[in-house]
């Protein structure tokens, strides 16, 4: 059993319901508080002294004064397998030059399918090992990881392995869950339609998958020049009933995907910049957990999803990175929830939300978002005395120490 603390302040982030608009009134603060820890767990929370005269015999690790405890960010969108850079890419847009000119010009999506596939799996698994570190750096504790750069059985299979020993070799500081997004693009050198492709992962990867236990999730990329609707919904639906969990990636440039979401019934649909009132009407209505993606809006010059409506039309809302090699290469999370609340008009409370219990539903993730008895004891100090100066330095205030399982990393 041990204590850790005295905290400043401890943001527990309970009693907040999943959907709906926050007010940073409704945070829970303990001030000059404790957590109490054992078999990686959170045991007790409340006043330093009281859980001190309450459990003399428990091991006491201090932390430096000042320090704001709250839950460990949790970053539910990345593509941090792959191989390559796309720098030339953004030096283009920025350019002027359009997504298809890129990929006339042998950029986009499938330039980093040539370079991952390039990679061997030794090589894959050490490039995500730098960034996981960069990861718990800044303060996450939980992370998706989604395959899509192999975009056939054995390339996709290569970096789902991958995947699997970067969680094997982690697992002290990092939880992974693993998505397989063979359905991000239909692969140039495959022989078949749109649909032709679906089925081949269908009949040749899903199986081995689940077999193998690589994933549980299937993604798929519903947008013009990837997969439609129309195809996309019996493709889902036959996953589904292998047991697979759901994840769109909908609504970035044109709709579609956030409909399609509810009526398979996906954990989550991610983007949304697109989405108009009809979407917005759809998705409050149901589970489905819309999850912005401001590193995506940065990296692509575009507008955000729109958080603010979304929020008062009573939807959930999660934010993650989208850290990925083309279209959102920055894979500062905090830095991108804290522009995306600024532009967006949030609270903190919904900010702060977003990265911890609301993302944690998005994966399906009971456990953890949360500092309240039975819950992973992972969670992250910030030097400060106030937790609103956490997003107001909107990044430049750094994770001052990272907890995962109770234990400092």
């Amino acid at each position: 059993m041990k204590l850790i603390g005295p905290f400043t302040q401890v943001l527990t982030m309970n009693q907040l319901p999943i959907k709906g608009s926050l007010k940073d009134e409704q945070l829970e603060i303990i001030s000059d508080g404790g957590i109490l820890v054992q078999d990686g767990k959170i045991l007790s929370l409340g006043s330093w002294k009281e859980l001190r005269a309450s459990h003399p015999n428990a091991e006491l690790e201090q932390v430096e004064d000042p320090a704001v405890a709250l839950p460990g960010f949790i970053d539910a969108h990345t593509h941090i397998c792959f191989g390559g850079s796309r720098a030339m890419d953004y030096a283009a847009r920025n350019n002027g030059k359009s997504y298809l000119e890129i990929q006339k010009a042998g950029g986009g999506i499938w330039s980093t399918v040539q370079h991952t596939r390039a990679a061997s799996q030794e090589e894959l698994t050490a490039l995500m090992q730098q960034r996981i570190q960069r990861l718990n750096q800044n303060g996450i504790t939980t992370v998706e990881v989604k395959s899509g750069y192999g975009l056939s059985v054995e390339e996709e299979l290569k970096m789902l392995r991958s995947i699997q020993s970067a969680k094997d070799t982690n697992r002290a500081n990092m939880d992974i869950i693993s998505t397989c997004l063979a359905a991000h693009i239909k692969p140039r050198d495959f022989d078949g339609d749109h649909a032709a492709y679906l089925q081949y992962i269908l009949d040749q990867l899903a199986p081995v998958v689940k077999e193998k236990r690589l994933a549980q999730r299937f993604d798929i990329f519903v947008e013009d020049g990837a997969f439609d609707p129309a195809i996309s919904k019996p493709y889902l639906e036959q996953l589904k009933d292998m047991g697979f969990e759901l994840t769109i990636h909908g609504d970035q440039f044109t709709t579609g995907g956030s409909q399609l979401a509810v009526e398979v019934g996906a954990r989550s649909v991610d983007h949304l910049e697109a989405s108009g009132e009809k979407e917005i009407e759809l998705l409050s209505k149901s589970e489905v957990v819309p999850v912005a993606l401001p590193g995506a809006s940065l990296g692509l010059g575009c507008g955000f999803t729109p958080a603010r409506k979304l929020l008062d039309a009573g939807c959930s809302l999660a934010i993650a990175s989208d850290w990925n090699p083309g279209s959102a290469p920055h894979g500062e999370l905090l830095t991108q929830a804290a522009l995306l609340g600024a532009q967006q008009k949030l609270s903190a409370a919904e900010v702060l939300s977003g990265m911890t219990f609301r993302v944690a539903n998005a994966l399906g993730l009971n456990d953890r978002g949360r500092l309240t008895e039975g819950s992973l004891a992972d969670f992250i100090t910030f030097p400060c005395e106030d937790y609103r100066e956490i997003l107001y330095h909107q990044g430049s205030l750094k994770v001052g120490e990272v907890w995962k399982r109770g234990k400092m990393l």
